[in-house]
């Protein structure tokens, strides 16, 4: 088992479902600023090609966000040498704390790719998909299914089905993709059971209420 946090995978950004419609803003939003924690049965890092896979279990964990694959690749770009006129004080110490930097050098994240039946969890919203990419420079979650294998979105006995959901993990917003059928364009399935989404949003709020008197 591997455990990982932050250093590596910098911001890496969970999912965040709209499971009550084709697009709506979500409560979730992710914090690039706090640690995250990987678990996989296996690591590989290939430097040369700017990538490390996850494989195996793959687990990763941000506060009450879960995601489950089968294997995660992050692929990274490895920062550039500071250019010329610098003093070279700085430069000999930026050198050493890059290769003091996880022994890679110093990176930054550009994406992440997971597959295998890919699970995300946050709270009382779960999704789960064929496989997704995240994008670093857009900060936008993508999670992919297909007619055989769509991606489903649940929130208590709320379902919402759909091929494709884009997520911009800055603002929250969300939009689910019908399958399309024989070359047309499909439908968003849902289902809806009356009165959940209203207790669970009552819920939410005399939980607020409690924190705040405490």
């Amino acid at each position: 088992m591997i455990r990982i946090t932050a250093a590596l995978v910098a911001t890496l950004a969970l999912g965040s479902t709209g499971a009550l419609a084709q697009e709506r803003a979500t409560a979730m939003k992710i914090d690039s600023k706090k640690p995250i924690q990987i678990e996989s049965n296996k690591l590989e890092v290939r430097d040369a090609e700017n990538v490390a896979i996850f494989t195996g279990n793959v687990a990763v964990q941000q506060e009450k966000t879960l995601l489950k694959a089968a294997v995660m690749k992050v692929f990274y770009k490895k920062k550039e040498e500071k250019k010329d006129g610098e003093k070279g004080a700085k430069k000999k110490k930026d050198a050493n704390a890059a290769t003091a930097d996880n022994g890679q050098g110093a990176a930054d994240i550009d994406r992440l790719e997971v597959s295998g039946t890919v699970y995300v969890k946050s709270e009382t919203q779960e999704a789960t998909g064929d496989n997704g990419v995240y994008d670093m420079n857009t900060e936008t979650l993508v999670l992919n299914g297909n007619p055989a294998k769509p991606v489903v979105l649940t929130e208590g006995k709320n379902v919402i089905i759909g091929c494709k959901l884009t997520v911009n993990t800055k603002t929250g917003l969300a939009n689910l993709a019908p399958c399309a059928q024989n070359g047309q364009p499909g439908r968003v399935k849902m289902l809806l059971t009356p009165g959940d989404a209203q207790k669970k949003a009552n819920a939410g709020e005399k939980k607020k209420k409690k924190k705040n008197a405490n």
